[in-house]
């Protein structure tokens, strides 16, 4: 599946979201959304959870 049509479906879920359930129901589903990205790609193996949590220091110092 392309990532235009995964776009195109999380954008889609989040417009119900805001229609049927207001305001916080979308933030709800955003929030959900990105944790469950965030989880994929781990679970994928193309995140480490070090990566989240590095500073921008130790970020420039292991390009090197």
């Amino acid at each position: 599946m392309s990532m235009a049509v995964i776009g195109m479906i999380a954008g889609m879920a989040l417009g119900f979201a805001g229609y049927f359930g207001g305001f916080a129901a979308f933030l709800l589903v955003a929030a959900l959304g990105a944790i469950g990205f965030v989880l994929g790609r781990f679970v994928d193996g193309d995140l480490e959870l070090g990566e989240l949590f590095r500073t921008r220091a130790d970020r420039r110092d292991r390009r090197r």
